[in-house]
């Protein structure tokens, strides 16, 4: 992702700018509200960090001329007063989440990348492999003109296989991307998922779409089994 992040406290902005790129995304860094609002609008980015005690302009006015000017970019705002109004404000202005300051920084990576399945899915293409069809925006699956109901987690981890199909999917990966790095790789619970996947996606139309890759992962057959 490209992330820009808003915040006056240098040192905090550096900080985050330096463990986003080392996460892997690309990042940039202004200082003051006028300047972020001026590099929000620009459409270039995936995800605002966004501090709400800016000078020069608030981050919550930040949101707000963002919002009406028609710019959906999603907005993480970060703020060292957590009374519920004050969130509420945030929110309300436009703002897709809310972190209080101190924060942990594995949690903000975690809410990113929330945010970013949400507004990608929320624009993507239907994926087709087969006749199994998946539509992000309408969280809906089927085997040809039978519908099939999955469950959040079972659902997510089909869009990831589906639009990786024919490649080598490892558990990290699943992990990484499903469960926001939230359980264990040495659990079972990634395979008992792949097992009810199968049961509903595969097993009743007598498909073999779903390899396990002994030992690295999972893989999705392109021809849809």
């Amino acid at each position: 992702m490209r992330i820009l992040v808003v915040e006056d406290e240098r040192r905090l902005a550096r900080l985050l700018a330096r463990g986003l790129e080392e996460a892997g995304h690309d990042t940039d860094v202004r200082f003051t509200g006028p300047d972020g609002l001026l590099a929000a609008a620009t459409g270039r980015y995936d995800a605002v960090v966004l501090d709400v005690m800016l000078p020069g302009l608030d981050g919550i006015a930040v949101c707000q001329r963002l919002r009406s000017a028609g710019h959906r970019v999603p907005v993480i705002m970060l703020t060292a007063r957590g009374e519920v109004p004050d969130r509420v404000g945030g929110l309300d202005a436009g703002a897709d989440d809310y972190l209080n300051k101190p924060f942990s920084f594995d949690e903000l990576l975690a809410r990113l990348r929330a945010l970013h399945r949400r507004t990608a899915g929320a624009t993507a293409s239907i994926l087709r492999t087969g006749d199994l069809t998946l539509d992000p925006a309408r969280r809906r699956v089927a085997r040809g003109d039978t519908e099939v109901d999955l469950s959040a987690r079972e659902f997510d981890i089909l869009a990831l296989l589906m639009a990786r199909a024919g490649q080598c999917v490892t558990r990290y990966q699943i992990l990484d991307e499903v469960w926001d790095g939230e359980t264990d790789l040495r659990s079972n619970v990634i395979d008992v998922y792949i097992a009810t996947l199968r049961a509903k996606v595969d097993k009743p139309f007598g498909r073999h779409a779903i390899e396990t890759l002994r030992g690295v992962g999972y893989r999705l057959r392109p021809d849809g089994g």
